[in-house]
């Protein structure tokens, strides 16, 4: 059936009979796809039935969906012209894993982080209203999205009358690891009354068919049952901020869906839907653990995923975080809703009353923090890269204008195969450099990371340690000299060329200087990112001709920028070359893709350093 729907209205030729034909249609595309190119799968297996019933109910693009996150968007992605194409899933030139407005029109917007969707779509309704265009606006926000405080700002201004918003709340009893928080439990018990709702749309559909005075009762008793649930029961969180609420109903029945959306849709007004749906759903590996499968690599169908035991950096931090817990019981671990992806989750396991994870609320974790360090203990916080740019006020005010020490390891940091342009770890540095008494390391190897952390955590300072997602690189560390606190060199005696550079670039660097044959080229690895040692670095590339800066980050207002303004300032009077990412949101692919998109390999460094050689030299 998926070969002859090319767009959502040929799915509303089909009987709603037919939809969950469609729904199990889809779930096998997905699994194939994701089982052998990898990518969010339980979240998408979950919310199939509800992207069939949007399209189904609603007229995309004039109506507009705006999915939370965006890695739920698979289902969406295939009914909207995109089947054809669904095997180059998060390939270099091939279709995103989340939602993106360059791709299609379908995507209303480029969505990747939580919690945005609500303010997003209000923004979107009140436009439309203001030009006189009647179409929906549908949120798709997920229960782990609503522990991120953005989506309470948003409600809190929803409650619009004649206002075409609805908010899909899409409960699944999960984020990426189990939900936490009051909230949780909150929804675990509106989550008990799907049997009353059951019954209410029993009674209206019956009522409303009795001619004439049909839709006058059903008004008439929904305006008693209000009156008497205002006088004797307490409403819920969602009709206490004044919006309609209906649910909860099961997000996995796409019959039961289409029902609810359609009467959704006739209220015109905001409406909060609560739809329950199961992680996982279609796979049973993946329904059994959610979290196991809220991002597969490729695997086999028939064994389900088998995660080697290789070190990594997050494993890496995971041995460091016992083994400090282990020393020093003031030790504590902090993180948003990813324990399993920043290697805490040993540490939660071995120390619970130590741990915190606080949800996908990544401004609170930072805040929080500081709170636990004011109050003496030491709080180390790990956050990937992309979440921590939401930190920025919250470093400035919360830790930095109060002097107090901290510890913020940054993981995923660089660029990131696969997610695109919402999850590459490239600004960190050009960002948090430019708040006073911040530290910035870039540690390059394991032991070092270790050394960086269990230095921190016993010092008064703020230091952010950031390392990419994978392994550490292997090249030849033993040839390398220290000189002044953290600068590494390699080579620099007399050399014609310099490449300066930091983390995983070090390797590139080093063997693309053994590459160049025109001139002779020196390495010099920063751990230190801020302040800079800029002295230090002076005095080893004072007599070169050419200083090549080297950096996977983004280049206006980098380490880079910086540190050539700082050289200049000095006197340094030969050329300087800045290898960095320009000013763009770098897209989805493998690693080696984008390494080779960027020119950050040794044989395009070699190329440059060569012709510029030829020329100066």
């Amino acid at each position: 059936m998926l070969d002859k729907i090319n767009s959502p209205d040929d799915l509303k030729q089909l009987p709603v009979c037919e939809l969950p034909m469609v729904a199990g249609e889809i779930r096998r595309e997905i699994l194939d796809v994701v089982s052998r190119e990898g990518g969010h799968l339980a979240s998408n297996l979950g919310t199939v039935e509800l992207a069939l019933a949007l399209h189904y109910v609603f007229d995309c693009p004039s109506d507009s969906i705006i999915f939370d996150v965006g890695h739920q968007c698979y289902a969406h992605k295939i009914i909207t012209s995109r089947y054809k194409e669904f095997d180059t899933l998060r390939k270099f030139g091939g279709i995103s894993g989340f939602t993106n407005r360059g791709e299609s029109v379908f995507d209303t917007v480029t969505a990747g982080h939580s919690g945005s969707s609500v303010s997003a779509a209000l923004g979107i309704a009140y436009a439309k209203r203001l030009k006189g265009d009647n179409s929906y606006t549908i949120a798709v926000a997920g229960d782990g999205s609503f522990t991120n405080g953005m989506i309470y700002e948003a409600l809190n201004n929803c409650s619009v009358k004649d206002l075409n918003l609805i908010i899909v709340l899409n409960d699944n009893g999960m984020s990426i690891s189990d939900n936490v928080g009051g909230l949780s439990d909150y929804l675990s018990v509106i989550r008990t009354s799907e049997g009353y709702f059951a019954v209410k749309c029993f009674f209206k559909k019956g009522v409303s068919k009795i001619p004439l005075i049909g839709n006058f009762i059903v008004r008439a008793v929904r305006a008693v049952k209000n009156a008497f649930k205002r006088l004797i029961l307490n409403t819920n969180m969602f009709e206490s901020l004044g919006l309609e609420y209906l649910g909860p109903v099961d997000g996995n029945n796409v019959k039961k869906l289409v029902s609810i959306f359609e009467e959704a849709k006739s209220r015109c007004e905001c409406t909060i839907i609560h739809a329950k749906t199961k992680k996982g759903l279609g796979y049973a590996p993946a329904q059994a653990n959610p979290d196991k499968y809220h991002f597969a690599p490729p695997f086999d169908l028939s064994y389900g995923i088998l995660y080697d035991n290789n070190v990594n950096f997050a494993s890496a931090v995971s041995d460091i975080m016992i083994s400090l817990g282990m020393r020093d019981p003031k030790v504590c671990a902090v993180t948003a809703a990813m324990p399993v992806g920043t290697g805490l989750s040993e540490f939660a396991k071995m120390y619970p009353d130590r741990f915190f994870d606080v949800g996908i609320a990544e401004e609170h974790a930072v805040t929080f923090s500081g709170g636990l360090s004011l109050a003496g203990m030491k709080p180390v916080c790990v956050i990937y890269s992309t979440f921590a740019q939401r930190v920025y006020d919250q470093l400035l005010h919360d830790i930095a204008l109060q002097n107090t020490p901290f510890t913020f390891l940054l993981s995923h940091a660089g660029l990131v195969a696969g997610d695109g342009c919402t999850h590459q770890g490239i600004f960190d540095v050009a960002l948090f450099s430019s708040v006073p008494d911040v530290n910035i390391f870039a540690p390059d190897s394991y032991n070092e990371l270790c050394d960086m952390v269990s230095r921190s955590v016993d010092s008064d300072t703020i230091d952010i340690i950031r390392y990419p997602k994978d392994k550490e690189t292997v090249y030849d560390r033993s040839s390398f000299t220290r000189k002044g606190e953290s600068v590494f060199e390699f080579n620099t005696d007399a050399a014609d060329v310099v490449i300066i550079t930091y983390g995983r670039m070090t390797s590139v660097a080093y063997d693309a200087a053994k590459k160049v044959s025109y001139a002779k080229v020196g390495v010099v690895r920063a751990a230190k990112l801020c302040p800079l040692e800029t002295d230090v670095i002076l005095n080893i590339v004072r007599g070169a001709r050419l200083v090549y800066i080297l950096e996977e980050g983004i280049r206006r207002g980098g380490f880079a920028e910086q540190l050539s303004s700082a050289l200049l300032e000095l006197g340094y009077n030969s050329d300087i070359m800045i290898h960095a990412v320009d000013s763009e949101f770098p897209p989805h692919g493998d690693l080696k893709s984008l390494f080779d998109k960027y020119g950050f390999t040794s044989e395009e460094i070699a190329g440059r350093i060569e012709l510029y050689s030829e020329e100066h030299l």
